[in-house]
């Protein structure tokens, strides 16, 4: 961890030096190998096409996929294309490798998934792992209440047993469902919903285009183009854009999708970078705040640390004085200290937000911060 925050420190640096780079798009704006071949796998399964299942596997081995990532995308899909698909995948695959055995082709196994660890019940578990994929409170509506049962199912199976196995992260787990549903059809409020989700954790909605397009090729016309109008009701589902991933402004990272009213008061872009998911013990993103925008009350278990790229913002403790943030300051936040951050009125922020340990937890969010709080600053 120490490493790490010191690296991250002289990234830091090097943005304060250099303030005016620009990039056309973040390094990870576009799927890379490993996404294109789960996009492949996931779209051919859902399909029940076995014979293009079989070139895309050994596409995949090829490429430089594990045996057991792959079997994990095919564990994946039993809940998004059903049982029957994900076996006959898995039976098309043992299938693969034994020809490939018999051609003298050694693949690499790869890792085992870790045990899933529950820290909390199953149900709760997954209603935790929810919240951190959508940045919003698990809610119960719509077929939750009407039938209960599948609600539980979903929390317990889908996002405690299945997301919580550790050999693909959450944006692969996701890219591998978006593609699943594309290929599927009929199924536009689950896909737009997944959309959001890879969004939020950070999959471009470039590379979410060029998801449509690879599938576009591989599946077909119809089936892209379903996805692109759904992913075109949700950048452009307000006037402003509800999701910002161009680079128009000193900062060279996008700016994201915009935070839950119910965590923050104003207009507040969330870009996450990195979380324990990733195999890191720490979480990473870069928030930007709109003039006047703040979070709640909140405190971090393991802490935070603010790296402040651009614009001037406030800080403020439980007890103490607001702060003001400039532009190349660093704010330390001790484990559990209650605080809140954000913009000041005249002027835009924008920080670096790390959380150390985050296995420890997320951020627990507590009362909005008054007009009368918020003003305070002398």
């Amino acid at each position: 961890m120490k490493r790490i925050m010191i690296f991250l420190l002289m990234v830091f640096s090097v943005l304060m030096k250099d303030t005016n780079a620009q990039q056309k798009v973040t390094a990870n704006s576009f799927l890379d190998g490993k996404q294109k071949s789960i996009t492949t796998i996931s779209a051919f399964t859902a399909k029940g096409d076995l014979v293009q299942l079989r070139q895309a596997l050994g596409d995949a081995l090829e490429a430089g996929m594990t045996i057991n990532e792959i079997k994990e995308v095919l564990v994946h899909l039993s809940a998004y294309c059903g049982f029957p698909r994900s076996l006959q995948g898995i039976n098309t695959f043992m299938a693969v490798l034994e020809t490939r055995k018999t051609q003298g082709l050694n693949d690499k196994v790869g890792r085992e998934a870790a045990p899933v660890s529950y820290q909390l019940s199953k149900y709760e578990q997954g209603k935790k792992v929810l919240e951190i994929l959508t940045s919003q409170p698990a809610q119960k509506a719509g077929y939750a209440v009407f039938a209960p049962v599948i609600d539980t199912l979903l929390k317990e199976y889908l996002f405690a047993d299945i997301f919580g196995r550790d050999i693909l992260t959450y944006s692969e787990r996701e890219i591998a469902t978006l593609a699943a549903l594309v290929s599927l059809g009929g199924v536009e409020p689950m896909l737009q919903g997944h959309m959001r989700i890879a969004l939020n954790i950070g999959v471009t909605e470039a590379a979410l285009q060029q998801m449509l397009s690879l599938l576009e090729d591989k599946v077909g016309k119809d089936q892209a183009d379903a996805g692109r109008k759904v992913l075109s009701t949700i950048t452009n589902s307000t006037a402003q854009h509800s999701i910002d991933t161009t680079i128009n402004s000193p900062n060279i990272f996008a700016k994201g999708i915009k935070a839950p009213a119910s965590n923050f008061t104003g207009t507040v872009w969330v870009n996450m970078l990195a979380n324990p998911q990733d195999g890191f013990d720490c979480s990473l993103g870069i928030v930007t705040f709109e003039p006047g925008a703040r979070t709640n009350w909140h405190k971090h278990p393991g802490g935070q640390v603010l790296l402040v790229t651009e614009g001037r913002g406030y800080y403020q403790e439980r007890g103490g004085s607001i702060r003001l943030m400039l532009k190349g300051d660093v704010v330390k936040c001790l484990p559990q200290v209650e605080h809140w951050h954000g913009a000041s009125p005249g002027s835009k922020l924008t920080h670096i937000a790390i959380a150390p340990d985050a296995q420890k937890g997320g951020a627990v969010w507590l009362k909005k911060v008054s007009d009368q709080e918020y003003q305070s600053f002398k």
